[in-house]
């Protein structure tokens, strides 16, 4: 009787052994506060599966080394790859790498620029990113009543994201409704906190006008926050918007600062990168784009998504 007990307990170790995973995952850069939730949400989500490990890297935001980092997984046999990346025009390079190496490869987050030319067992997972920047701008077009003066705060311009959120953001403010607001400045601060708060300093001291702030994410919204406190702007007068629903931006929801988020789930594409890319390793079918819904989020519903980011 023990005999069998043993034997049955070894089948199941071996089992769970033989399919045990390893997903190789290139972060662009861990220092951002959106992809920090991203990383952690894929790694709490691969702990509750039996036999799946993460191997998570710091891409640094160097393409050079995320490449490199891509090559590593393969040289070390992992399973699968997810990749965050630095530059999406860089990732029909990444997917030939991986493809050449019959390694399943899942974009997440970032809109890869060769999306309609994806080889076989490869995906992306994110949130449709010109629905973010639809419903930013038709929220700021609601709060200024059609009409008033605005500035846009983009992402890195080598990231589609940006590129998309912006032009969305054009079409709304092209519409009938909205056609009354004009933008009257629009640059990059690449998604960060410091480069938004420069924007608007140098905006202010330029003598701009504006009523509004339409920014790609919440760090540069937020960075424009201070921006305008510290020169004594009152925050009634302007609208601020951003996208992905942080933390700090919810808290400044809170405090009366920010008037609109789009809540972005991260943890809701980290988990669906990593049941995409287990999928695709057992030989499963997956849409070659997975969307995760944007979701407006104001002052009104703003409880809704405190506990979520």
């Amino acid at each position: 009787m023990k005999k069998i007990i043993f034997s049955a307990a070894l089948a199941v170790m071996l089992s769970t052994a033989a399919h045990a995973e390893t997903i190789g995952v290139s972060i662009a850069k861990f220092d951002d506060n959106f992809l920090t939730v991203l990383r952690n949400g894929m790694s709490d989500y691969a702990q509750t599966l039996n036999g799946v490990s993460l191997q998570i890297e710091d891409a640094q935001n160097d393409v050079a080394k995320q490449q490199s980092q891509i090559q590593n997984f393969i040289a070390a046999g992992v399973d699968a790859i997810i990749v965050n990346p630095v530059d999406t025009d860089a990732t029909a390079a990444m997917s030939k790498i991986a493809s050449d190496a019959k390694i399943p490869l899942v974009y997440v987050n970032r809109q890869p620029a060769n999306l309609d030319a994806l080889p076989d067992k490869q995906a992306f997972v994110a949130s449709e990113e010109t629905v973010a920047g639809t419903l930013e701008a038709q929220e700021v077009c609601r709060l200024l009543g059609g009409k008033g003066k605005a500035v846009v705060m983009m992402g890195e311009l080598s990231n589609q994201g940006a590129r998309m959120r912006t032009a969305a953001v054009h079409d709304v403010l092209a519409t009938d409704d909205c056609k009354g607001i004009s933008i009257v400045e629009e640059q990059t601060a690449n998604w960060q906190r410091t480069e938004g708060a420069d924007l608007i300093t140098n905006w202010l001291s330029a003598g701009t006008e504006f009523d509004a702030v339409i920014a790609n994410n919440d760090e540069m919204a937020i960075g424009a926050m201070q921006a305008l406190k510290a020169a004594g702007r009152p925050m009634d007068k302007v609208v601020i918007a951003g996208v992905d629903a942080t933390q700090d931006a919810l808290a400044a929801m809170a405090a009366g600062d920010l008037d609109v988020t789009v809540f972005q789930n991260a943890a809701g594409q980290g988990k669906g990168a990593v049941d995409a890319a287990l999928k695709l390793v057992k030989g499963e079918t997956v849409e070659k784009k997975v969307y995760i819904p944007f979701e407006l989020v104001t002052p009104a519903n703003l409880k809704d998504y405190q506990a979520k980011n």
